[in-house]
């Protein structure tokens, strides 16, 4: 790594006049305006972090320091915090004075909604979930350096990530660790960012994921699908995407379970004679029979036609609740026809029976008690 002092061609102990002065003449010589050298240009870039660090009184001050040496010896230590983390069991790593940090960091989670039919929950689905995320920048390939640039050993920490300091106290001199500030403890600098990522290593893009929505997921469930979520800053590894379902209102069939369920209107004339029906089903055509005499709120069960079940085998029923339908308007000959068979049909005239939540209570409470 080249002295800053030497690349100014100047002595350690000038003074901000004359490093101000050096790199003005070095600009006019090397700036790619002036120079379209290919040198000339890597030299202006040294030329201006030679300057930037040198104009600083704090950053020309712990580089002309250098890495501090630990006064418990063994070269560049961690400081007090390794020493803290030697008696009682530290070191994991959490980068407290044991290295540089990594640029790549695990990127975030991410949660997305969808929403699929009653339908697709029988069986199952496929979908294709478009995702506005974090993906590898192409142009630096996660290293956040412009093409062709690399990372530079940052001169302050001399590529530690950290800054060491004496500190008296009333234990005597302590020697405390602390991150750089110059590069904020990764050790590195980037003196050429990426220009498409601006040295992130990622950006934001739009890309598409194939989701297979398994049977018998519930509306609030969420499906986790790992590494499908952000990239990282500078290339690190993806987090997971989680999905979480919505099922849609049906408009005829909700669901208790893995059961399914309908209400079937029957008329009267078809509840006193018995009826054979056919119903469309969320998975094909079902063949229905209702027995003669068939009471509102019986429920009609149909094995194996409601939905499969999310963690087993086999699936739940179809359960069909009857209410029949009363006509409310009769012509005279239909009319006479009812009185007939009241006549002949001697029924007991309307008396009182036991409490009962009502025709649909009653119904709610056949399907759900079954």
């Amino acid at each position: 790594m080249a002295d800053h002092y030497d690349v100014l061609g100047v002595q350690p102990d000038a003074s901000d006049a004359d490093i101000k002065k050096a790199y003005r003449r070095l600009a006019r010589e090397l700036h790619p305006d002036v120079n379209p050298s290919p040198d000339a240009a890597e030299r202006f870039k040294d030329v201006t972090h030679a300057y930037d660090v040198l104009s600083d009184p704090e950053q020309r001050r712990r580089y002309d320091a250098g890495p501090q040496e630990s006064p418990f010896g063994g070269g560049a230590a961690g400081g007090f915090s390794d020493i803290f983390d030697a008696f009682f069991g530290g070191g994991d790593g959490g980068g407290r004075g044991n290295g540089p940090r990594s640029r790549a960091e695990r990127g975030q989670d991410a949660l997305l909604r969808i929403e699929v039919d009653l339908d697709e929950v029988v069986f199952g689905t496929h979908k294709d979930v478009e995702v506005d995320t974090a993906v590898v920048c192409d142009t630096c390939h996660g290293s956040c350096c412009a093409p062709g640039t690399s990372p530079r050993t940052c001169d302050i920490c001399g590529g530690s990530g950290h800054i060491q300091r004496q500190v008296r106290s009333l234990l005597g001199n302590v020697v405390t660790s602390a991150p750089c500030g110059t590069c904020r403890g990764y050790g590195t600098v980037i003196p050429s960012p990426c220009p498409t990522c601006q040295g992130q290593g990622r950006v934001r893009a739009r890309r598409t994921i194939p989701v297979d929505v398994p049977a018998g997921v519930e509306t609030g469930l969420r499906l986790q699908m790992p590494g499908q979520g952000e990239v990282g800053p500078a290339g690190g590894p993806s987090g997971d995407l989680y999905l979480e379902v919505k099922v849609r209102h049906h408009d005829v069939y909700s669901r208790d379970g893995d059961d399914l369920l309908a209400t079937l209107e029957v008329q009267m004339t078809d509840a006193i004679l018995g009826a054979h029906t056919t119903i469309d089903g969320l998975d094909g055509p079902v063949e229905l029979e209702i027995r003669p005499g068939v009471q509102s709120a019986d429920v009609l069960v149909i094995k194996d036609r409601g939905v499969t079940k999310l963690r087993g085998t086999g699936r739940g029923d179809l359960r069909v609740g009857v209410q029949v339908v009363t006509p409310t308007k009769l012509s005279h000959k239909e009319r006479g026809l009812v009185e007939q068979l009241a006549k002949t049909h001697k029924a007991p005239g309307p008396q009182l029976a036991r409490f009962q939540q009502g025709m649909f209570g009653k119904l709610r409470d056949r399907f759900f008690n079954f």
